[in-house]
């Protein structure tokens, strides 16, 4: 996520804004200066950005059979591999080339089972409850349990070694609401790391307020990281609304007590796949451009916005660029990666493609939702460089800036690339309303603004127009 900056001064913003106007010193910008007729890539860049706003793009069309036709989609599972026989005929339907699956193993696929909870007492209340991806099962009977609840993870940390002994710990910390999602990154700790700290003090169990910045009951999943050497405990999510209610009878003086079961499954060595396709650009030697979205999902909803949009967006922008009569230099390169939320898609893909490093000139992944567009961040690229000036005025329109600052988070299935030395570009997206629904049942199609849908294709679509045609080196 986006790291907030401190402002930049008045005169440095000046400054910053004639050199990327004009690439002049301020004192010869006027007011009868007028823009240069755009090259040919930025009258393409322009056609595509506004085709796409006019809703001439696939994307509504592929998130809603995405969605309707598969739904959920957990690695492992017979809905992954429709998900993959999916992909592949829709990118071959559009004219994709070079449109292929390919295979890794995936470690310890996890797979739900019936999941339960309630307060036993001192009052008798069913909770809504999920599982968190990677939890070990409790046993068939289920553990019943005194409750010990923090406000914070800090406070779970603070508590002295033993002091869990036979309970189950509750973390209700709540997640801040922010436009650009930075609120994610702490709160998530909670559900990450949480089951491994309540062990390390003796806890029979975890269970974490959700990870979301709504206040409905209907719990959100996710992925849990089990420290090495400590025991593997049960874990889940508890509605925001049930983990308020324990908190309250804490505060009464009361101790609750918690029946849980929570039953999954582990498959060792699950089949799992990356499926891509190719615009070929009009020169081979120039490179190769890699996008995509995650194909996988969790299994509450239908994997609209995680990450259902996100193949949609990346999909129909490349296809945008596939129906111009010239095309750019560079290859475009569609990746709908196989495994993201419980990991190793990214890993699979960089190691499948180590030996094309220095041809891939560029990556980055919408993981994001449909939300609008506000920011692109580039690889450290001096803003008088005709293609940051390009970006800058093909995207405005669409009211998203291009920032100063370099980009440092591209999406999870790109990581690996980026460690292998390939640049990133990061588009920041509205993410205010993002983590009321995100791993929830509440991931659904309904949930995707189809006007902001196409705002990110047009984005998304522009920008691969002009890296893909640039001669700029991003390393």
């Amino acid at each position: 996520m986006p790291v907030a900056r401190p402002h930049a001064s008045l005169a440095a913003l000046l400054v910053s804004f004639a050199g990327l106007a004009l690439g002049a010193s301020p004192a010869k910008v006027t007011r009868e200066a007028t823009p240069a007729e755009p090259p040919a890539a930025g009258q393409a860049a322009q056609q595509v950005r506004d085709r796409a706003t006019a809703g001439g793009s696939v994307a509504w069309e592929l998130v809603e059979s995405l969605t309707t036709d598969i739904g959920a989609r957990p690695v492992g599972s017979p809905a992954m591999e429709r998900a993959r026989d999916w992909a592949l005929a829709r990118l071959k339907a559009l004219g994709f080339a070079n449109v292929h699956a390919e295979p890794f193993t995936k470690e310890h696929a996890w797979v739900r089972g019936a999941e339960s909870a309630a307060v036993v007492a001192p009052v008798a209340r069913p909770l809504a409850i999920l599982g968190l991806g990677g939890s070990v099962p409790t046993p068939a009977d289920g553990i019943d349990a005194e409750v010990v609840v923090f406000s914070t993870l800090e406070a779970l940390v603070a508590a002295p070694s033993g002091s869990l002994a036979g309970r189950i710990a509750v973390v209700n910390q709540p997640m801040t609401r922010m436009q650009d999602g930075d609120g994610y990154g702490v709160a998530v700790r909670a559900r990450a790391t949480g089951p491994s700290l309540a062990a390390a003090r003796g806890a029979v169990a975890f269970l974490t307020r959700s990870i979301t910045t709504g206040n409905a009951r209907t719990p959100h999943t996710g992925a849990l990281l089990y420290a090495d050497g400590l025991p593997k405990i049960p874990a889940g999510a508890l509605g925001v609304a049930d983990a308020d209610f324990l908190s309250r009878l804490v505060a009464r003086g009361l101790v609750p007590r918690i029946h849980l079961v929570l039953e999954s499954a582990e498959i060792a060595n699950a089949p799992a796949w990356n499926v891509v396709g190719e615009i070929p650009g009009r020169d081979p030697q120039a490179g190769v451009v890699v996008i995509g979205g995650h194909l996988d999902s969790w299994d509450p909803g239908e994997g609209a916005i995680d990450d259902g949009a996100g193949v949609a967006i990346t999909v129909a922008a490349a296809r945008l660029i596939g129906e111009l009569p010239v095309k750019p230099r560079r290859t475009i390169r569609v990746v709908a990666f196989g495994s993201e939320e419980t990991g190793g898609s990214g890993a699979a893909y960089a190691e499948a493609h180590a030996g094309e490093v220095a041809k891939i000139v560029i990556a980055g992944e919408s993981d994001l939702g449909a939300g609008r567009i506000l920011r692109l961040m580039l690889p450290k690229v001096p803003a008088e460089d005709p293609l940051a000036r390009e970006l800058a005025v093909v995207l405005a329109p669409l009211r998203i800036f291009v920032s100063a600052d370099p980009a440092k988070d591209a999406g999870s299935d790109v990581e690996g690339l980026k460690a292998a030395g390939v640049p990133v570009f990061e588009y920041t997206q509205d993410a205010t309303q993002y983590f009321d629904i995100h791993h929830s049942a509440d991931d659904t199609l309904d949930k995707i603004n189809r006007a902001e849908l196409e705002q990110n294709v047009a984005a998304w679509a522009a920008l691969l127009y002009l890296v893909g045609d640039s001669t700029t080196s991003l390393r």
